[in-house]
């Protein structure tokens, strides 16, 4: 039976919202909306969603920017030199002036692994033309392949700067898509406020009008009796007066109207559209009051888990711990085992000596650069050598009072984390409650203005039997607007407390 009631209440206060607008909408076009239609076109359009949506975007880039770690370089050098040295003793090689001409060509590779190692293969190549006698070779043609490793053992071998800075990177592009999504959900309440806000004040503003009529009604009724000689013509300056009071409301209705339907617009429409300002909204629907059950032990743990404040201080120990194991992991000594190996090939015009020193020159051979690289590729002249080193500092050091400072933001993020979890439950609880205290405020007012209006017709039906004066009926024509207003009030309310409940499991109100 009372379901069946407010169900009726309901239906009056969505004729009333349906009937208004079209008594102040003007020539402008008229859009009717429903709320999810609101709440669509503002996920399009909000410009706060759309900045919002950008902070994704640029975490991507910080991703890509910490990946970059890990790609190989490519280096080449390519050089020309040429020296002229004056001789300074015999055995210089020349009488008076050496000269030497070389060019070199280099290309390398380098890369950083993933678990901490780095190599470095390079390619030389040169040739080099000399007047020194002592030379066997000129032109002199010269190749070489080096492949060095460096591997850490300890320090940096789990976590090094490159592979703390990329889960550091993920970690807040995480961040990102949970902060879009409280941004969105905030954005939604705050457009299910403005679009209740909007059918409230239509609502409020038709109730005014009606009021105002009422009035005016009264008012010609007091001219009447005037003229018949019942009511002493003083009352109608008060009916007058009335009349004035109840234009003034319509008045302030009417910029309520417009306050609100501009709060809602920039919210959900798109500023550049050349109609943003001259579409007019109206609300295709006031909520109906639906009696919901609130289960809040269930609504806190959902909280718990999907809450975006709760998700991002999560998100914060989890950096936190990321720093934490990094700085751990430098207070290790240091102890980096690197291979070398090299390949060398030689070759260009090779001078013929006779007996003595240096020698005459009886001949020449030639060594082309395939020989050259025929040797580098059958190992001819191999080289290696293998090193482990070790270092570590004695006494206090930075990386000691590192980890130190990161172990206690771990206590304090998992400290904030514990306090948070306690203020969601509470806002929860409190979310819970305020769905109920609105419950009964509907029902409660919904009887308040059922009184109201039976206590204007009684006064009214005194009135025609001249037992009371106009005063009381004015004084029961504004009880019954303020109740009526107090029914829609209750119901925007109680459509707020639900819409908070939702929003709360989400992320915190704002």
């Amino acid at each position: 039976m009372t379901c069946v009631r407010y169900a009726c209440i309901a239906a009056v206060l969505a004729i009333q919202l349906g009937a208004a607008p079209g008594a102040w909408a003007q020539t402008e076009e008229v859009r009717r909306l429903t709320v999810e239609e609101a709440v669509r076109l503002a996920l399009e359009n909000n410009l706060g969603i759309r900045a919002a949506r950008i902070d994704p975007q640029i975490e991507d880039l910080g991703v890509a920017q910490a990946q970059a770690a890990w790609f190989p370089t490519l280096t080449s050098t390519l050089q020309n030199a040429s020296t002229d040295s004056p001789s300074n003793s015999f055995l210089s090689g020349a009488e008076t002036r050496i000269s030497d001409d070389r060019l070199n060509t280099n290309v390398g590779v380098a890369k950083t692994l993933r678990w901490g190692g780095r190599y470095n293969v390079g390619w030389d190549s040169s040739r080099s033309t000399t007047t020194n006698i002592f030379s066997n070779f000129s032109p002199q043609v010269r190749s070489s392949l080096a492949l060095t490793y460096v591997q850490p053992l300890l320090r940096g071998f789990s976590i090094d700067t490159p592979r703390q800075q990329l889960l550091l990177s993920r970690n807040t592009r995480e961040i990102a898509d949970v902060t879009l999504r409280q941004a969105i959900a905030v954005t939604s309440r705050t457009v299910r406020y403005a679009y209740g806000d909007l059918a409230f004040a239509i609502a409020s503003l038709d109730v005014q009008r009606q009021s105002l009529e009422l009035a005016r009604e009264s008012l010609r009724n007091t001219r009447a009796r005037i003229e018949i000689g019942t009511t002493p013509p003083v009352d109608q300056i008060e009916a007058e007066a009335e009349v004035a009071r109840r234009e003034e409301a319509v008045i302030l209705g009417e910029g309520q109207v417009g306050t609100t339907e501009d709060a809602l617009r920039v919210l959900i429409y798109d500023p550049s559209s050349p109609d943003f300002w001259t579409l007019r909204i109206e609300p295709a629907e006031l909520p109906p009051f639906a009696p919901r059950r609130i289960d809040v032990e269930a609504a806190t743990r959902t909280a718990l888990e999907r809450r975006s404040d709760i998700q991002q201080s999560r998100k914060n120990i989890e950096a936190a711990d990321i720093n934490l194991r990094f700085f751990r992991n430098q207070t290790l000594p240091d102890v980096t085992a690197s291979f070398d190996y090299g390949l060398t090939g030689l070759g260009g015009t090779q001078f013929l000596r006779g007996t003595g020193f240096p020698g005459p020159i009886v001949g020449q051979s030639q060594r082309s650069f395939g020989t050259v690289l025929g040797d580098l590729f059958t190992n001819d002249f191999p080289s290696w050598t293998a090193s482990l080193n070790i270092s570590y500092p004695l006494g206090a050091t930075p990386q000691a009072a590192n980890v130190a400072r990161a172990r206690l933001q771990y206590t304090q993020q998992q400290t904030q984390l514990r306090e948070a979890e306690l203020q969601v439950v509470s806002q929860v609880r409190d979310a819970g409650r305020q769905v109920l205290t609105n419950q009964r405020r509907v029902e409660t007012t919904a009887v308040s203005r059922q009184l109201a209006e039976r206590r204007l017709e009684a006064e009214e039906r005194k009135l025609t039997a001249g037992t009371t004066t106009s005063f009381f009926v004015f004084q029961a024509q504004r009880d019954l607007a303020q109740a009526r207003n107090n029914e829609l009030r209750a119901l925007l309310d109680y459509q707020r407390s639900l819409v908070d409940f939702d929003t709360v499991q989400e992320a915190p109100l704002r």
